[in-house]
């Protein structure tokens, strides 16, 4: 969940999670999830295969799948499918690396509930078949990792932070309340010790508390990853390890001439524009390069919470998807809470920083910083589960990227960052059958990452007809969480 960014949003906020909070969990939040298909062989014939790493794309191409895993890769005239084999006629169509969401909260206290029944059921829906959870209840991402993982419960592969670690006045649900550096030792200690795969820190970390984090996470080999806190410059956290950035925190207070007082004082989009110095960016970007700290932007979400005011979510046709109680209790609350900070700036100063946004993320891509496609959702307005990673991949176009530089942020990036990229990210011989089949090129026009024909989730297949009958169970559910 992204901080409200500014300290104008603060108390709102906390307003809101005090509503929120009170409100009970739904009967339905542990009902058990859609249950996945048994694996079976499958080949896809006369497909394009798109290279994400650059190369050239792959016509007349057959792909083989066994178990969870690519078999074999060969030109349609010469590989020879199995006997037994499902084959599906892809001609036409063309074949993707799954891609990942790297910015999600699937079990986000009350403010979203429904992790089982509509978050993870629509990742796959839309070909997202891995995510990076970025802050869940313990108990439940630790069983919806491992019961996925079992083939038990419908949903992406899953790399979990468990709580994010925040300060000791945390207005956020999934959060441990770390005061000293030796509660931020224990934290990491006891989240390493029950089989989280990296820790989160958010933006309310006590400075002392930030640096024992970053050594206990050395330490214990765990990486350590989130929001620049903000008692912390963005270089000094760069410098001290943390792997990843998110929501761009740090990068607008390390170029404004004002710095210092941003750290502790009022932060606005405003402000960030009337401080700017293109020097300190600079010198903020090169660092960030050189230490190659990988960067999240949620470039959806931001244009989402500076422009809540003028965005008519009614008009999303996924929003069918979404819950009642989102619709008409999480929604309202979160436009209220943004929109009660958002009276010191007006419109068309909002609408210049989403665009200050864009071109920072453009800069920082062409200095060779690198980058990862993620939403914050379910946990924002409209930022439904699935629908908006598709969304972000348009916004990293706008912000100048080509159609395959997007791409690679929800593919091959992904890999590269979580160091599996033996296994995933790319579609090769040997690597996990996670693919998904479009009905159109990505190259061509990246929102053809939402044409999907088919979705392969460690070698389980869902056509088309699947994908839909999914859609419509979650439309189902979603009228009874209310």
């Amino acid at each position: 969940m992204k901080k409200p960014a500014l300290t104008l949003l603060v108390v709102t906020t906390l307003i809101l999670i005090g509503v929120l909070s009170c409100v009970a969990p739904p009967p339905h939040a542990q009902a058990p999830g859609l249950i996945p298909p048994q694996r079976q062989a499958i080949a896809f014939t006369h497909v394009t295969v798109i290279d994400v790493t650059g190369g050239p794309s792959q016509p007349n191409m057959t792909v083989v799948i066994g178990g969870d895993r690519i078999a074999r890769i060969g030109k349609s005239e010469v590989e020879r499918v199995p006997k037994k084999t499902r084959v599906v006629d892809a001609r036409g169509k063309f074949l993707i690396p799954g891609l990942w969401d790297m910015h999600v909260h699937t079990f986000f206290g009350t403010w979203v509930p429904g992790g089982r029944q509509i978050t993870l059921p629509l990742f796959i829906a839309n070909g997202i078949t891995g995510v990076r959870d970025m802050g869940s209840d313990l108990d439940s991402i630790l069983d919806a990792r491992s019961e996925i993982a079992q083939g038990k419960l419908l949903g992406p592969r899953m790399v979990v932070a468990g709580p994010m670690l925040d300060g000791p006045k945390t207005p956020f649900p999934a959060s441990i309340a770390i005061t000293t550096p030796e509660d931020a030792r224990r934290a990491v200690d006891m989240l390493k010790s029950r089989g989280v795969d990296f820790i989160k820190v958010q933006s309310y970390m006590p400075r002392a508390a930030y640096f024992a984090v970053a050594s206990e996470s050395k330490k214990q080999a765990i990486t350590f990853v989130g929001h620049v806190p903000d008692a912390i410059r963005a270089i000094e956290a760069s410098n001290a390890g943390q792997k990843s950035f998110e929501h761009l925190i740090g990068i607008f207070e390390g170029s404004s001439t004002a710095e210092d007082e941003l750290l502790t004082g009022h932060k606005s989009p405003g402000r960030f524009l009337a401080t700017y110095d293109a020097s300190k960016e600079a010198a903020l970007i090169r660092l960030l390069a050189k230490n190659q700290t990988w960067q999240c932007p949620t470039l959806y979400w931001e244009r989402g919470q500076w422009l809540v005011d003028v965005i008519d979510v009614s008009k999303d046709p996924d929003a069918k998807y979404a819950p009642v109680f989102w619709r008409e209790k999480s929604w309202p609350k979160f436009t209220a809470s943004i929109i009660k900070g958002l009276d010191t700036d007006p419109l068309p100063v909002r609408e210049k920083f989403v665009q200050h946004e864009l071109d920072i993320v453009k800069k920082l891509h062409q200095a060779g910083v690198p980058f990862l496609a993620g939403t914050d959702g379910p946990a924002g307005v409209d930022v439904l589960p699935g629908f908006s990673l598709h969304r972000e991949l348009q916004r990293f176009v706008a912000a100048g990227f080509t159609p395959l530089e997007a791409l690679q942020t929800a593919t091959i990036n992904p890999a590269r960052f979580l160091g599996k990229l033996g296994d995933m990210g790319t579609v090769e011989q040997g690597k996990i059958a996670d693919l998904v089949l479009l009905d159109a090129n990505p190259l061509e026009d990246i929102g053809n990452t939402r044409n999907i024909n088919a979705v392969i989730a460690s070698g389980r297949y869902y056509s088309r007809s699947d994908l839909d009958q999914i859609l419509s169970e979650v439309e189902a559910t979603a009228k009874t969480i209310n």
